[in-house]
């Protein structure tokens, strides 16, 4: 995708709120079942009566109260626990400093309307956009208190992820979250072009229920998502041509092999084109090691690239590099506080910096754009 249409998503101003809503939640058999992406497949306008119909069949049922929830997964061995309910999304700020919601990558205009119109045409918000923050003292204080009691749902889905949702439904228990709430700013961790689609919809349909959008706000001080290392291809950047940047730019790089990327120092970059590895250790510098590589290393290359793949995993990287004659720069993870500092600096990051872990499978909260 062309780098010149990235744009950073409108600002929305204070105070942070997120509403009860009416749950809809999929039958936990049907959780992380690949057979029921079915639901939200082509034609997006069929999505509505198809969800009635796993309704009327049992597949899903809806809250019939509205609700502020905690839900808890478990993927992996790892829990995180997050507050889901209805991002307000009606008022907007010119001020980036006055921003509660914090967006760390561009968004593409195009996508962020297909996903818009998709939701629109569906009447749904499918899964939360996950938020993270620091919480207060108190906020945990509540999280923990609702922790303790048993949960309104438990379950193992499909996918082997475990989950536990918990429910605030009176007027004086959501107040109360509600409350410590209000100061937070929290950072987009997945969602950036499903956030700008919600406020799309919500420019076109004010007054409706597209002023608000389905999110999920998790306490980094409590349960911590893991941030993992996207690396890159460079297709048709010779080994050497890389090395030459590096020297160019006053980096040394030692021939060696890399065992494994968490051998990599958070200021480090490993390079290999499947056969040779090196290692380079970046000077002290402002911001990531991907804000390096795309503002400083890849426009130092003597030639290319043709172009760059984006790789989760390292093996895969270097198996992209080797077919496309070229080399695979394997990265460290950048840190929750350096994602941050970029998001109030106002920096974008490169496209796929970052990948926050574990995510809930899709269907354990949904929200109907129809229903109350």
């Amino acid at each position: 995708m062309d780098a010149s249409d990235v744009v950073s998503p409108p600002y929305l101003a204070g105070p942070f709120s997120l509403d009860p809503f009416r749950a809809q939640l999929l039958q936990p058999s049907r959780i992380g079942d690949p057979a029921s992406r079915r639901l939200f497949a082509r034609p997006f306008r069929s999505v509505a009566t198809r969800l009635q119909q796993w309704e009327d069949h049992g597949r899903i049922s809806t809250d019939p109260h509205a609700a502020l929830y905690l839900h808890e997964y478990t993927s992996g061995g790892h829990t995180v626990r997050g507050i889901v309910g209805t991002l307000e999304l009606a008022r907007r700020t010119t001020s980036r400093d006055d921003s509660v919601v914090l967006p760390h990558e561009g968004i593409h205009p195009a996508q962020a309307d297909e996903l818009a119109d998709r939701m629109e045409e569906m009447h749904l918000n499918p899964a939360p956009i996950l938020l993270v923050h620091n919480g207060s003292t108190r906020l945990r204080a509540l999280v923990a208190a609702i922790d303790c009691e048993p949960p309104t749902r438990q379950f193992e889905d499909a996918g082997g992820q475990r989950h536990r949702l918990w429910a605030w439904r009176t007027s004086e228990e959501i107040e109360t979250v509600r409350h410590e709430l209000a100061s937070v700013r929290a950072l987009i961790a997945d969602g950036h072009h499903r956030y700008a689609a919600y406020l799309r919809m919500q420019a076109r349909r004010p007054g409706t229920a597209a002023d608000s959008g389905l999110a999920m706000l998790v306490d980094h001080r409590d349960t911590p998502l893991h941030l993992r290392a996207i690396h890159r291809a460079l297709a048709g950047v010779h080994l050497d041509d890389a090395l030459t940047a590096l020297q160019t730019l006053g980096i040394h790089a030692e021939f060696r092999p890399l065992a494994t990327t968490a051998e990599l120092d958070p200021a480090a970059v490993g390079l290999t084109d499947g056969r040779r590895w090196a290692l380079a250790y970046l000077p002290p510098h402002p911001g990531t090691v991907v804000e390096f590589v795309h503002d400083v290393l890849l426009p130092a290359l003597p030639r290319g690239p043709h172009g760059v793949s984006h790789h989760p995993d390292a093996d895969d990287a270097v198996a992209a590099a080797s077919r496309r004659h070229g080399t695979a720069l394997l990265l460290p993870p950048p840190t929750f506080e350096q994602v941050l500092e970029a998001a109030l600096a106002g920096r974008l990051l490169p496209e796929k910096a970052t990948s926050f872990q574990p995510k809930p499978h899709v269907g354990v909260i949904m929200r109907s754009l129809s229903a109350g």
